[in-house]
This record gives structure tokens, sequence and C-alpha cells, in this order.
């Protein structure tokens, strides 16, 4: 028997990076999953590869519209709704006398307008039997670097978010935790942007962490598998970090 057997989960950002991580993760664990992105050809290639415990649906974490659909794709498809993973998230690295309005508007409206939506969303369909809301922050949510104006902002501010949704949503026992990754070899971690920023402190950044090494998808994964299941009944409103220790102090 899997962990999450019987359950099913909604994932946005799922085609690629910690989202694919989640994705496969959960569904070996037992559970239906219905996964959202804009990436449709890499979306529909992971479809095919988990078969029928999976499901994509092209989904713009930013129309209301779109998340309609997911919801109810994953109700009509699956019986029901148990857990969503509000995963995807954009990044932009410019210090702000460099950066547009525009710039700045567009990674909240995906990072935090779209986690808002998200929660949303689901509450119809979890009101009656509960549910498991795991949003994606970052240590970008605890601390910041310089160029990360916007995407601090959008991760502090999905912090604000969890609070309020897990008190607003515990009469119908639904829980809403964050969890803060840091140092994990994604996608994102890999975009030009953050590689320019990042690259010249690559060596002191590895000898700071208490670890010593930079964390993988799957160990995220395992955290979001825990906080979808039952074992995680009584945590709500909690924000977990996941960083090999990095912010835990200057290094030194």
């Amino acid at each position: 028997m899997g962990q999450l057997d019987g359950k099913v989960v909604l994932i946005s950002g799922g085609a690629r990076g910690m989202g694919k991580a989640h994705v496969r993760r959960l569904t070996s664990e037992g559970a239906k999953v219905v996964f959202g992105d804009v990436l449709e050809e890499e979306g529909a290639a992971l479809a095919a590869e988990i078969g029928d415990s999976a499901l994509f649906t092209r989904m713009d974490v930013t129309s209301p519209a779109d998340w309609d659909t997911a919801v109810s794709l994953a109700v009509k498809t699956y019986g029901g709704l148990h857990g969503l993973i509000n995963n995807a998230g954009v990044i932009k690295v410019k210090y702000i006398e460099d950066m547009e309005v525009a710039e700045f508007q567009r990674v909240l409206e995906i990072n935090l307008v779209g986690q808002w939506l998200g929660v949303k969303a689901v509450i119809p369909a979890m009101r009656e039997g509960g549910g498991a809301i795991v949003n994606v922050s970052s240590t970008e949510g605890f601390v910041s670097s310089a160029g990360y104006s916007a995407y601090s902002a959008s991760k502090f501010g999905v912090r604000g978010l969890t609070k309020t949704a897990a008190r607003e949503l515990g009469k119908y026992n639904i829980r809403v935790n964050s969890i803060h990754p840091g140092g994990i070899f994604t996608a994102m971690s890999l975009d030009p942007d953050v590689v320019a920023e990042a690259a010249p402190k690559a060596d002191a950044f590895l000898a700071n962490l208490p670890l010593g090494r930079m964390g993988n998808t799957h160990e995220v994964s395992g955290l979001i598998t825990y906080l979808v299941s039952d074992d995680s009944a009584y945590v709500t409103g909690a924000e977990i970090v996941i960083d090999g220790g990095m912010i835990t102090g200057a290094g030194f």
C-alpha cells in the first residue's frame, strides 16, 4: 500500500523540475494526480509516461478559469479532490533600479496571486471531506539576496497567505502549510539569470551548507508526500524549511 492510496491531488507547474518530481512521487505512493502547466509538450509526455494515475491539463495559474477547469477535471475523473500542491513559479533576478514595473508584477502575479487563486479554487471540492494544501515558497521567503526583490516579495507573501488560509479553512478540516526549499537542483536553478547571479558564489555557498551539498527534487517530494498524507493530520499553518541547513546562520 502507498502512503497516498485513495488521494486525489492537483499539482500546478507539474511538467518539469520539482513539480515533475512531485507528480512521479505522489503517483508512486498511490495518489491520482491532475497536474497543470503551460508547458504542454512536456506535460503530455509526463502524463503518457505515468499512465492512468496522472492526467495533464494546460493551466495558466493566473487564470481563474484554468483553475476551475483543473479542479473539475480532478473531481470528474477521479471522484474527488484531497490535495493541492501550489508549485508553479517563476524567477527574475534584477536589481530594483533596473527592473521594470511589469517584470515585478509578473513575478507576483504567478508566484503569489496564482497560489491565492489555487487555494480559492479548491475550497468547494474540499469543504465536505477536508484536504491538504501545500504552498511552495522558498528560503527566499525568509531571507533574500540582491536582485531578488520580486521573487523574495512573492515568497514572503506565500507565508502570509498560508497562515491566513490555515486559520480560515481549519473549520473544514483543510490543512494549509508552506514549504521553503533552498539549494535544490531544478530547472529553475539552471535559469541563465540565476546561474549568472549564483555562479561566482557557488563554492562559498556549498562550504557554508551544514550538509555540504545541494538538495535533490525527490527529497522535497518526500516532504510534500508527508504533508498531503494522513500522517500529518495535526499539522497546519506550518512553514517547513528544506535547505540543508542553509539559513541556520551566517556560515561561520
